[in-house]
């Protein structure tokens, strides 16, 4: 048995965070008050960015000496594929989620989808869409980003993957035996990391479910609308071709196959 094996809980919540010092003291304690009759099971994991404003320090603050909490220091500012990734290596639960800082996507989510899992034994991955017509959208976003995420959205089917009407929701869940074949051949580091993922989930013949979701915008979206659009808009385009690359790199093993 390996060290990571040891003590390991059963969930695992992935957090990535940049320049959060407004929100990152009401995620942890969000996080603490909800899960706290689950604690002894739960592990949280904060990776945080170079960040300019304090969030590491309030971060490590807030946690205090609480065995569920670690912080990452990232000590880069990369992206968020890249925080996410970094995150999803060092986890050690069964189920393994990531979710935004925010919380947009509510707490009480990941208990439907722990749910799900048990109900469904073949699943592999969860993740929660806007667009499913039982979701729940209580604060809507900008028209503006409205439109470009549907923008986004016709070039994910056009040039990537077909099939899921909404790959940005910041709100995913794996088994434990599909975290390592999957991050360890994301390459993408920024925003368009969820379509990669989603596109080696299928790659390495995982099953994905789509569940609805309650969710509220944030407002202080870390998304620059013009300079990082474009750019998931160019990693689109290449998005098969670094798929197909990265599993030429590493060809699938027989325990994933």
């Amino acid at each position: 048995m390996s060290a990571k094996e040891v003590n390991a809980p059963y969930l695992s919540l992935v957090i990535p965070s940049y320049n959060e010092s407004k929100r990152i003291e009401r995620c942890i304690t969000d996080l603490k008050s909800f899960f706290n009759s689950a604690a002894a099971d739960l592990e949280v994991i904060l990776v945080v960015e170079k960040s300019t404003d304090g969030t590491l320090e309030k971060a490590q603050k807030t946690i205090g000496d609480d065995p569920h909490f670690v912080v990452v220091d990232n000590k880069v500012q990369k992206g968020k594929g890249y925080a996410v990734r970094m995150g999803m290596l060092q986890a050690r639960g069964e189920i393994v989620f990531f979710m935004d800082c925010d919380l947009s996507t509510p707490l009480v989510e990941v208990i439907a989808f722990l749910n799900h899992f048990r109900a469904n034994p073949t699943t592999d991955v969860v993740i929660g869409s806007r667009q499913h017509n039982q979701s729940q959208i209580i604060k809507k976003q900008h028209p503006l980003r409205q439109n470009m995420g549907k923008i986004f959205n016709f070039f994910v089917q056009l040039f990537a993957i077909r099939g899921i009407a909404d790959t940005q929701c910041g709100f995913k869940a794996f088994r434990r035996k599909t975290v390592e074949p999957v991050f360890s051949r994301q390459t993408i580091d920024g925003f368009s990391f969820d379509v990669e993922i989603l596109l080696l989930t299928q790659a390495l013949g995982y099953k994905i479910d789509v569940l609805p979701v309650k969710w509220i915008n944030s407002p202080e979206s870390k998304v620059r609308i013009v300079r990082d659009s474009l750019k998931m808009f160019f990693d689109l385009t290449l998005m098969r071709l670094r798929v197909a690359r990265s599993l030429r790199a590493l060809p699938l093993k027989k325990s994933e196959q």
